[in-house]
């Protein structure tokens, strides 16, 4: 799990009479992911595409816009098809021009549309205005304006005109008339509020014009929903061939590209690539079935988790040229051991009698995370940093652990926590995407985790309720096994959890270290492991010995060393009073040789040593937005409940008002009356408060607990010991779906 799937690189030697044979093979297979040639050996070039690639590409093309063009979508498919070469042939003609011929008569019928309606936009405004068309141009002594805007704006302007004017107005359209030319009466209304309109052809009224004009555009309308019809009808009729055609033609087109990642010469071939080291006999016989044994596959090498530990392993098989049926074309001179150190620098020679079968290059390996059903949504959340490499930890499983853990942790209440978990269900049962489903998984994870938590905080929307049914008045217990501590009685354990988020922080902290330990020692040896590694491990695990040490007692908080411990400050009573002062100037000396060990290496880490301190102090948000949050729960509840305070404690007033703790709880002092206890329009009010104010609480649940507990993996956690640049395991072949041979 921590680690990605052992992957083997391996050849595929053979004769070119074969190769086709061997594409089918391993595309069928879909296991193998291919090396890319780049030109490493003379005498080798990179294959050319197998014959019909460039028709596949371009019938695909076409399948994939007359797709588009119907909206064809996965769920349209209906059951596999055999769908022979002819068949694709004549059945696509007969679909393309029947698609073609709608598409073009639906375009036609929305230019036509678009043209009427532009004509409407440019004749409602004389409609409104109500003169007749021929009577708004054509004068040879009078000057017309019409455009929309003020009417008295227009009369203002004309006023300042030495010539005889009337202005027409209806529904914000204005009419001027004026005894001068156009451009007088034009440069007379620059000043008014108007912009002007161009007058439409025609003449008599606007209105029947405007009538005309929405009666085409009715029968407009009609004909493009009966277009469209058609082609919705069109498209469940040949759905299921599309989606059959795209298929087939993507896989001829596929594997017609597939000799240009193979080295190849006019008698042989060599392709090369990565698999499961688990499917490397597999594929050796699948491959050998295929061409009856007239292949030589080798397995090259099986990749160590270094990034700088793979080579490629030479073999040297006198019978692989008889095996393959391949003459010798380029024999290759023993290279002198300098030489080798240029392999990558010269051309090399490439043989196919039985030397070395290797094409180059220094590829790593693709990465198939190998994480249990369970565990494989996390991957979603390590992801979006990046794929691991193949020398890298996969800390999925670690997110799996930790991520659910804060989340719930921080709500910790089982109504919110059972709500989260039913959105996540509602994610994962509704959508078909991988990521959404995955995110559903994570959602439940958290959900379920807040739901624990809330029960043994004893908590229901921030009400005591579970607590005192199960815990006390069930359990006999006198109070639930974990508070959180916003009473004056209780609050020990907001100090607790302070302590406590910066232990499990300084373990988080470890486990990251280690790994980049682990790491580090297998990339380059026990010295750089010790000197990048565990120096960090030294300096943080020094300074909290120190800090939780009797060392300089009085200078730290007294609380680091009473919530562990025991009696009426202790939340978890564990009899820790802090390690001896001895056992603190230990860890000073251990931060001092983390910091010699720094020093050893890079020394500009030597001044990044305050992170052992920041870093685990980072975690305290944790405890802060558990308070924050339980906090927001006992305002929204307290603003409609109302709740006292007695004996150091609150309580709500569920089921009693104000009136009643005073005459019944000598000392109480009331907090808030409750919106619960006013009036029956403060009730109305209240009961939306306490629902809005509970959605809100459940909405910044997920951004601020979300959020903090995402931030502390990622910047925390996964910056000690890892990148997530690995390469994508994309095997050659697909998965058919809307296909079959038989």
């Amino acid at each position: 799990m921590l680690r990605p799937k052992r992957m083997s690189k391996v050849s595929v030697t053979g004769a070119r009479s074969v190769m086709d044979d061997v594409v089918e093979a391993t595309h069928d297979l879909n296991v193998l992911h291919l090396s890319e040639y780049e030109g490493h050996w003379d005498g080798f070039e990179n294959g050319d595409p197998m014959e019909g690639g460039d028709e596949a590409s371009e019938k695909l093309v076409t399948v994939r816009s007359l797709q588009s063009i119907l909206g064809v979508e996965d769920d349209d498919a209906g059951p596999s098809r055999i769908l022979k070469d002819e068949q694709l042939e004549s059945e696509l003609a007969e679909v393309r021009t029947e698609v073609n011929e709608l598409d073009d008569r639906r375009s036609e019928i929305e230019n036509e549309l678009r043209d009427v309606r532009e004509r409407i936009d440019a004749m409602e405004p004389f409609a409104a205005l109500g003169i007749d068309l021929d009577l708004l141009y054509g004068y040879d002594s009078l000057a017309v304006q019409v455009g929309e805007g003020d009417a008295e704006s227009v009369e203002r302007a004309l006023d300042d005109l030495d010539a005889a004017s009337e202005v027409f107005a209806g529904d914000g359209v204005v009419a001027a008339f004026a005894r001068t030319d156009e451009d007088t009466l034009q440069s007379a209304l620059v000043e008014a509020d108007v912009s002007a309109l161009d007058v439409p052809d025609g003449e008599g009224d606007p209105e029947e014009y405007l009538d005309e004009l929405r009666h085409e555009e009715q029968k407009l309308e009609s004909n493009l929903s009966t277009v469209e019809g058609q082609l919705e009808d069109l498209r469940y009729d040949v759905a299921g061939f599309l989606l059959a055609a795209e298929e087939k033609l993507a896989v001829e087109a596929q594997k017609a590209e597939a000799p240009l990642s193979f080295a190849t010469t006019d008698n042989a071939f060599v392709a090369e690539g990565w698999l499961p080291t688990e499917r490397v006999e597999e594929f050796e016989q699948a491959v050998n079935e295929a061409v009856d044994g007239h292949v030589h596959v080798e397995e090259l090498e099986v990749a160590a988790y270094d990034r700088h530990g793979h080579g490629h392993t030479e073999h040297t098989t006198p019978e692989t040229e008889q095996a393959a049926g391949i003459s010798a074309e380029a024999p290759a001179e023993a290279a002198d051991d300098d030489e080798e150190s240029e392999a990558d620098a010269e051309p090399q020679q490439a043989r196919a009698d039985g030397g070395t079968v290797t094409m180059g290059g220094d590829d790593d390996p693709p990465v198939v995370q190998d994480n249990p059903s369970t565990i494989k949504p996390f991957e979603l959340l390590t992801k979006a940093v990046g794929r691991p490499s193949y020398s890298e930890f996969d800390p999925t499983i670690l997110l799996f652990l930790t991520f659910p853990l804060m989340f719930g942790f921080i709500i910790g209440d089982t109504g919110y926590g059972l709500i989260y978990t039913a959105i996540g269900y509602y994610i994962y049962a509704n959508f078909d995407s991988d990521a959404f489903e995955n995110l559903g998984v994570i959602t439940i994870a958290a959900g379920v985790s807040t739901t624990v938590f809330g029960i043994l905080y004893g908590e229901i929307f921030g009400l005591h309720i579970l607590g005192e049914q199960l815990w006390v008045n069930g359990l006999g217990m006198s109070h639930p096994p974990i508070e959180k501590g916003l009473s004056p009685a209780t609050s020990y354990w907001a100090r607790a959890w302070f302590v406590v988020s910066v232990l499990f922080g300084i373990l988080h902290l470890n486990a990251a270290y280690v790994l980049e330990f682990v790491e580090n020692y297998q990339l380059h040896n026990a010295k750089e492991a010790v000197i990048e590694s565990g120096s960090w491990i030294l300096a943080l695990n020094g300074l909290w010995l120190f800090i939780f040490s009797r060392a300089f007692d009085g200078v730290k908080p007294a609380f680091i060393f009473e919530v562990l411990n025991r009696g009426e400050g202790a939340a978890f009573h564990l009899g820790f009073a802090g390690f001896p002062a001895e056992v603190g100037m230990a860890g000073g000396a251990m931060v001092l040789g983390g910091m010699v060990l720094l020093a050893l290496g890079p020394t500009h880490e030597l001044i990044e040593i305050h992170v052992v301190l920041a870093h685990a102090l980072s975690y305290l948000r944790i405890a802060a937005v558990l308070l924050a949050k339980a906090g927001m729960a006992f305002a929204v509840n307290l603003l409609f409940f109302g709740a006292y305070q007695h004996h150091g404690e609150f309580h709500y007033m569920l089921s009693y008002g104000p009136q009643y703790v005073q005459n019944n709880y000598e000392g109480a002092s009331v907090i808030f009356g409750g919106m619960l206890h006013g009036s029956p329009a403060m009730l109305v009010f209240g009961v939306l408060v306490l629902v809005l104010g509970h959605l809100v609480v459940l909405i910044l649940g997920v951004t601020s607990s979300g959020i903090q507990s995402v931030r502390l993996e990622y910047f925390e956690f996964f910056e000690k010991f890892y990148e997530g640049n690995g390469e994508t395991y994309s095997p050659f072949g697909r998965e058919r779906v809307y296909t079959r041979d038989q």
